[in-house]
């Protein structure tokens, strides 16, 4: 089959490798019918995960087709459409059966793409394959059904809920890449009063704006006007930056909460010596996907207008093409890309 493969810190290729075999009894090997480039893989590519070993397949969503089970997976069929979690749970220890299936402490966690091969590929080995899919309603397309591999669980597990966003509230996003704008479209099932998102991007911002977000700018007034009054009741950092978690800081109000989504790749400065005072509940947190589930109903009886979130697609022999598209998504607009089985 053909899979990117990582070589090292800026380097991989779309190469012939073999295919995927089963090798424990709860696998799947699935056919990859659509899957995304994340931050993380990003990260990957400069070096800031050294456990990815060079050789290793990238990738770790997935939407696509079960074309073998081992002898244990009770669940799952050939032929059965499922979306692939990015998190591998064994189902059976203790921080799976409380739900903190990225914690798993039986042989699971963030396996695919990481310490395993990933999903960039044809076919992809999914451990523990019970309680890492979903079978795809018929009616939820591709496009939107790879968002629930991670994008829209973490927005929700990370984001919206670790920030419990309520009724009333004021919101703000920073960062308005496809975590941050998923979590605007979360945050709003739980009737907050304003969204308002930040980020240095223009292009970014228009897609917020395009979002109906009630207000879409660069650092600067907005989050000075916060600071200096009644500040935000949540503040959501997802953009992975210091100075993001830093402007979190300045906007969220006495007693409000900060959800740290961003996937840091160097230290933060926390300013204690401004916060302390001040009561707020900082958060943070790897995804679950405990609640795919519940966002997949979200999403099979439209209630989550996600369609904008997808915003370039790609066959997946241009995996290269799709890379240096989401790299310059700040410039471009991409938000998330997807790769097509032709």
């Amino acid at each position: 089959m053909r899979a990117l493969v990582y070589h090292g810190p800026g380097q991989s290729s779309w190469d012939t490798v073999p295919d995927p075999v089963i090798e424990e009894a709860t696998d799947t090997i699935v056919r990859v019918d659509a899957t995304t480039v994340c931050g993380s893989d990003l990260r990957i590519l400069r070096g800031d995960l050294p456990e990815v070993k060079p050789g290793t397949v990238l990738g770790h969503e997935a939407v696509g087709e079960v074309v073998e089970a081992g002898r244990d997976v009770r669940h799952l069929r050939p032929g059965d459409q499922v979306i692939v979690s990015s998190v591998s749970a064994c189902g059976r220890c203790r921080e799976c059966r409380d739900t903190m299936l990225g914690q798993c402490h039986g042989g699971g966690g963030r396996l695919l793409g990481d310490l395993v091969n990933g999903t960039q590929a044809e076919l992809v080995r999914v451990p523990f394959a019970d309680h890492s899919t979903h079978r795809r309603p018929g009616n939820v397309a591709v496009d939107d059904a790879v968002l629930l591999s991670e994008v829209l669980p973490t927005a929700y597990e990370v984001g919206v809920r670790n920030g419990h966003v309520s009724p009333g509230d004021t919101v703000v996003v920073v960062g308005a890449g496809p975590i941050g704008l998923a979590s605007v479209i979360i945050a709003r099932l739980y009737s907050p009063r304003q969204v308002m998102v930040v980020d240095l991007s223009t292009a970014r911002l228009e897609a917020a704006a395009r979002m109906g977000v009630d207000a879409a700018e660069s650092p600067g007034k907005m989050i000075s006007d916060l600071s200096e009054g009644p500040g935000a009741d949540v503040v959501i950092e997802a953009s992975g930056e210091p100075d993001g978690f830093v402007l979190a800081t300045r906007a969220v109000r006495a007693g409000g909460h900060i959800a740290s989504i961003g996937m840091h790749g160097k230290p933060v400065t926390l300013h204690l010596e401004s916060l302390w005072r001040k009561n707020v509940t900082i958060s943070t947190g790897q995804v679950d996907t405990s609640s795919t589930p519940w966002l997949l109903e979200r999403v099979r009886y439209a209630d989550l207008p996600i369609s904008g979130l997808v915003t370039h697609t790609f066959a997946l022999d241009r995996m290269e093409d799709a890379y240096e598209t989401f790299a310059d998504g700040p410039t471009t607009g991409a938000l998330k890309v997807v790769l097509h089985r032709e």
